[in-house]
C-alpha cells in the first residue's frame, strides 16, 4: 500500500507541476486560488472512519510539518502584472522544490509506515497536505489582492 500510494503521489506531483506552468500562461483569479483548498477539504470526509483518525499530537505534528513546507511553496509562488491582468510568475526553482517536498514526504512515509497503521498514516499525510496548502494559498491570495489593488490604483491615476 505504501509503494501504491507513493506511486500516485509521485504522478500527483508531475500533474501539478505541469498544471502550475499552464496557470502562468493565463490570469490569476481569486477563484483560482481559493477552490483548490475548499475541494481539498472535502478529504476530511475520511476521518467519519476510525482508521483514519489521528490523534491531537499527530494532527500538530502533520499540520506543523505541512506549516514548514508551505513555507517552500510561498517563495517561490509571485505573482506579476502584465498588461491590464495578473499573472502567476513561472519560477524556475518551484518544480525542484515540489520535487524535494515529494521525496521528503515519500521518505517520511516509508520511514513512518513500519510504525504506524496505513490508515492513521494516511490521515497524517491528508493532514499534513492541507497544513501546507491552506498557507500557501492564503499567501497567494493576500499577495493577489496587494496586486489587483495596485492595479486598480494605477487605472484611476491613468483615468484622471
Amino acid at each position: 500500500m505504501v509503494v501504491a500510494s507513493s506511486i500516485i503521489a509521485i504522478l500527483m506531483g508531475v500533474f501539478v507541476i505541469f498544471v502550475r506552468m499552464k496557470a502562468s500562461k493565463k490570469p490569476a483569479t481569486v477563484k483560482k486560488i481559493i477552490l483548490p483548498p475548499i475541494f481539498m477539504s472535502t478529504g476530511a470526509l475520511m476521518y467519519v472512519f476510525p482508521q483514519f483518525r489521528i490523534t491531537p499530537l499527530e494532527i500538530a505534528e502533520a499540520l506543523l510539518v505541512g506549516f514548514i513546507f508551505s513555507f517552500f511553496l510561498i517563495k517561490t509562488s509571485s505573482f506579476e502584472i502584465r498588461g491590464q491582468e495578473i499573472y502567476l510568475k513561472r519560477s524556475k526553482a518551484f518544480p525542484f522544490i515540489l520535487i524535494g517536498l515529494l521525496l521528503a514526504r515519500i521518505a517520511f512515509k516509508s520511514y513512518l509506515s513500519t510504525t504506524i497503521d496505513f490508515g492513521e498514516l494516511s490521515g497524517m499525510f491528508w493532514m499534513l497536505a492541507f497544513g501546507m496548502i491552506v498557507p500557501w494559498r492564503i499567501a497567494m491570495y493576500l499577495n493577489y489582492k496587494k496586486l489587483k489593488s495596485e492595479l486598480e490604483a494605477n487605472n484611476q491615476i491613468t483615468t484622471t
